[in-house]
């Protein structure tokens, strides 16, 4: 049980929070729910404690976990992502669902250009072959990026960081965004067909939802460059795996960066492991310590914020 039961709980479906949103949740005892919570584990936590907040970090909220709270009033996400949390189960008791929008922008923004710059400059395959005693200075050609054009799926906070670095290397970004109406100087917005058929580089910072998921398959990479590099730091369901590494086979796609995937951990034997091309990181894209603050301190205020609103109008 929590240590003052006489405050309302906050459960965090984590180890850890940074220590500044501790202290924007004074009022509130935190229950921790470790790494790696399961639905068994944060349905317990959630029945014996009845918080009145879940800040998520990990696993999935479903509809069973939020059936087991009584007293629920806000899902708080630590990040930008909400397809963990079933919102419709949320919206349905009337329970309010929040995400630190921005946070982690900068850290994603970074990331994505690392994975870009190691995918036209071959980075990881040439410190492999180095390593192993070979010198491909004769032999290796990398791709220069000045005055390609990078396209870009969504421009929120993220996109539209990469694409202002993208300006600054000399690319021409042109934006898919359904739901932007203009986009920064030196952007140009295209249709879906366009920017996949026109990207010399296609980068991903879109929300996944029902209706993009899986987006990327065999027809959306047959309308795409010959040669192309792919980036993916938003969401892993939004591509079809398999479609994917048929892409790289085929000589279709150049290489690809990948930080996220539809099942995390991806298993021993999944399509994308070992294949040439691919470099892969842990979802870490949005992981550095300013971020981790930033995301901790935008869920508390979420939370602080919304339990304002909900207490002023019910009075």
């Amino acid at each position: 049980m929590s240590a003052d039961s006489s405050k309302p709980i906050v459960l965090v479906t984590g180890a850890d929070l940074a220590p500044e949103a501790q202290a924007i949740l004074g009022e509130f005892e935190l229950v921790y729910a470790g790494r790696a919570p399961t639905e068994d584990d944060l349905v317990r936590l959630c029945q014996a404690h009845d918080p009145v907040a879940i800040i998520v970090r990990y696993g999935r909220i479903t509809a069973r976990i939020i059936t087991a709270c009584s007293n629920l009033k806000v899902i708080s996400k630590h990040g930008s992502g909400i397809d963990t949390i079933d919102v419709d189960a949320a919206s349905s008791r009337g329970i309010a669902v929040k995400a630190a929008a921005g946070a982690n922008a900068a850290a994603v923004a970074e990331h994505t250009w690392a994975l870009i710059l190691a995918c036209a400059k071959s980075v990881t395959e040439l410190n492999d072959r180095m390593h192993a005693g070979h010198w491909d200075k004769a032999t290796h050609k990398s791709l220069e990026l000045d005055g390609l054009t990078l396209g870009l799926i969504g421009l929120g906070a993220i996109g539209a960081r990469v694409a202002a670095i993208g300006i600054a290397m000399g690319m021409c970004v042109i934006v898919f965004d359904p739901y932007v109406k203009s986009s920064p100087a030196g952007t140009v917005l295209q249709t879906l067909d366009d920017v996949l058929s026109n990207s010399d580089v296609l980068s991903l910072h879109c929300p996944l939802t029902a209706s993009n998921r899986g987006f990327l398959d065999r027809n959306a990479f047959a309308r795409m460059r010959t040669g192309a590099v792919l980036v993916n730091t938003a969401r892993g369901g939004l591509i079809d795996d398999a479609a994917m590494v048929d892409a790289f086979k085929s000589g279709k796609l150049r290489a690809a960066g990948l930080d996220t995937f539809a099942a995390e951990p991806p298993s021993a034997d999944h399509v994308l492991r070992g294949v040439p091309g691919i470099t892969l990181s842990p979802h870490i894209g949005g992981v550095t310590s300013a971020a981790y603050t930033k995301m901790g301190v935008g869920a508390a205020r979420n939370i602080v914020e919304t339990l304002a609103i909900q207490t002023a109008v019910s009075n």
